[in-house]
């Protein structure tokens, strides 16, 4: 069970919340699942069985385990590199939701208000119980700017202190604290191997399955949940014939199921060698494309609210990325009763989200190194623990340049 808590805490990430309901809605809805598991089923599966077949028939890191084919080891490499790399980015969008929790701990949620030192002469904030917009200066529609927008691109990521690429301005230090709290955690559940990290995924692995569930139920109470749903789930069959549904298909598949990082390959090396990896796969790919499903329901309930409260069309109030999570979402809780709370409910869940897919992110490079030079590391005590924190301190190291005022994160989630 710790081990396929584990695979299940890896494949299912952030990118189940923030971008499979928007793809689903934006590429016809229903007929969306017609692509989606026709390349699930016949492209990310069979790669997925088959890293799971490679490390626990081995018992062998990603690397190490090619010594079926010695010439083929560069994939090996190339996995837990990009691993590695990708650590740089996604363990800073944990440290905005460490951020947001922090700052939802207070009787106003700092998103709901103008007049914030944050705030521009065009930020207009809405008094929710009166259908009423509030502005600092005269409201127009092609300048004034939500006051949850200006909290999240200018008190969060200080955006407008740069001026681009060339202008990256200082380390915001609030969130180096926020990402080096996230890199600690990572480190804490990393360093004594994948025993300390599968007792972690008992909690992060069930626990947003609980907030989602209260959210699902609190959310289908509001007024206009039920037209969100409805334009997520209504079939557009003519959408497929374009390739381009296709691709958005395969490619949140793919990275959803987290083949070809070496993680699976990396879990599956400590597996007994009779485990019956085939059903771990099927369960695994199966949790991940419900808990995709669960949480567009989740997501579109509230955007159906925000559409009705707002008196926008859907596709106006629907986007993906960041700006789901981070300024619509946060939105849409601002607006019920208790608001605070379900805004922690709401960041906690992220948190838990995105940590345990970060173990598994995290543990492709340590296990691949550890195996590749096991014979140099038998002889150091701490040799697991030190391994540990030199890769973990130093992809803290790497995405401090991410941490600064300049945009080009923000704008790279959005690609």
């Amino acid at each position: 069970m710790d081990y396929l808590l584990s695979i299940i805490g890896y494949a299912v990430d952030l990118a189940n919340v923030w971008r499979f309901p928007y793809l689903c809605y934006k590429n016809g809805g229903g007929a969306f699942l017609i692509p989606y598991f026709s390349i699930l089923i016949l492209g990310a599966m069979p790669v997925f069985f088959l890293e799971m077949c490679l490390g626990q028939f081995n018992r062998q890191g990603p690397i190490s385990v090619w010594k079926i084919a010695p010439m083929f080891k560069g994939i090996g490499m190339a996995s837990c590199f990009i691993a590695y790399i990708v650590a740089f980015y996604y363990n800073i969008i944990i440290g905005w939701s460490v951020f947001f929790l922090f700052s939802s701990f207070t009787g106003t949620l700092p998103w709901t208000s103008c007049y914030n030192d944050w705030n521009s002469d065009n930020c207009w904030q809405v008094d929710w119980m009166q259908n009423d917009t509030s502005h600092n200066t005269t409201y127009n529609t092609n300048t004034s700017v939500s006051s949850t927008v200006e909290f999240f691109e200018r008190g969060v990521l200080a955006l407008h202190q740069s001026s681009g690429i060339n202008d990256l301005g200082p380390v915001r230090w609030q969130l180096a604290l926020c990402t080096f709290v996230t890199f600690t955690v990572l480190y804490l559940c990393l360093w004594k191997g994948v025993k300390s990290t599968g007792k972690v995924v008992w909690v992060t692995a069930t626990m947003p399955y609980v907030i989602m569930s209260i959210l699902l139920v609190r959310g289908a109470m509001l007024p206009g949940a039920a037209d969100g749903v409805k334009y997520f789930i209504t079939p557009d069959l003519a959408r497929l014939a374009d390739p381009k549904v296709w691709i958005d298909a395969a490619i949140q598949i793919m990275f959803s199921v987290g083949a070809g990082f070496g993680s699976h390959i990396a879990y599956a090396s400590y597996n007994k060698f009779h485990n019956n990896c085939y059903r771990d796969c099927l369960i695994t790919v199966a949790v991940n494309s419900f808990t995709s499903l669960f949480s567009g329901f989740v997501i579109f309930s509230y955007l159906g609210y925000m559409s009705l409260k707002t008196h926008k069309p859907i596709d106006q109030v629907a986007t993906e990325g960041p700006g789901l999570v981070f300024i619509v979402y946060p939105e849409a809780i601002a607006t019920l009763p208790g608001s605070t709370g379900w805004a922690v409910i709401f960041f906690f869940m992220l948190i838990s989200l995105g940590v345990d897919s970060a173990f598994g992110g995290l543990e492709s490079p340590l296990t691949g190194l550890r195996d590749e030079f096991h014979s140099v590391m038998k002889g150091f005590r701490y040799s697991r623990e030190v391994l540990t924190l030199i890769v973990v301190g130093s992809a803290f190291f790497f995405s401090l340049p991410c941490l600064t005022e300049v945009r080009f994160l923000f704008q790279y989630l959005h690609i």
